[in-house]
């Protein structure tokens, strides 16, 4: 693990993930033992609106929380709705917490290579839908991270499962004072809920 993450990731761990978010959090755990019990490939498809912002941070955090506890097999990826940008904030408020982000193409929907390790595939970032050839066509689980996918994506197609775990938009504090703060922390809460959800797979 890269050095500066691992200090974020050891601060992860000390925050309280309160009981009502455990509630909520706890039938992916169980989700991801059946698969690992089973001995079959973890796949996760994070799905917002835009995939621009929560999506990608609990795409990224998901991967690195399964390297982080030596979780083979899982394969973490994002998508929305529609397609937009990965909001340039999310890279900035990531490259702050220790990874390191490669931007490889310029146009309007950049791609972005996001190392958390060394020597380890980095995760390939761009916006997409959710059901784009990028994404797994079935045998995975669907995590709508906004209320709006929640609300507007009924039937996740290929799904085999799905979880609505919510985070509030940091999109709302764009262009204030509290822009940094609330993008990291809303990067730190994903981390935090994510270590808990991989510390406790056996």
């Amino acid at each position: 693990m890269l050095e500066n993450l691992s200090k974020t990731i050891a601060l992860s761990s000390t925050m309280t993930v309160s009981e009502e978010r455990k509630t909520v959090l706890l039938p992916l755990v169980d989700y991801i033992q059946d698969k690992v019990n089973a001995k079959q490939e973890i796949r996760l498809n994070f799905i917002c609106t835009h995939n621009s912002r929560r999506s990608h941070l609990s795409q990224i955090w998901a991967q690195t929380m399964a390297f982080h506890f030596g979780i083979s097999n899982v394969f973490c990826y994002s998508g929305g709705t529609e397609a937009t940008a990965m909001f340039p904030k999310v890279g900035e408020t990531l490259t702050n917490q220790g990874f390191q982000i490669q931007q490889l193409s310029q146009e309007q929907n950049p791609v972005y290579a996001v190392k958390f390790a060394d020597n380890q595939h980095p995760i390939v970032c761009f916006s997409k839908t959710y059901f784009d050839d990028f994404n797994p066509k079935n045998h995975f689980g669907a995590i709508m991270t906004c209320n709006n996918a929640d609300e507007g994506c009924p039937m996740v197609f290929g799904a085999e499962a799905r979880f609505p775990i919510k985070y509030d938009d940091p999109k709302a504090f764009d262009g204030t004072d509290l822009m940094d703060e609330k993008y990291a922390e809303r990067s730190l809460q994903i981390a935090s809920e994510l270590f808990f959800v991989f510390s406790n797979i056996k």
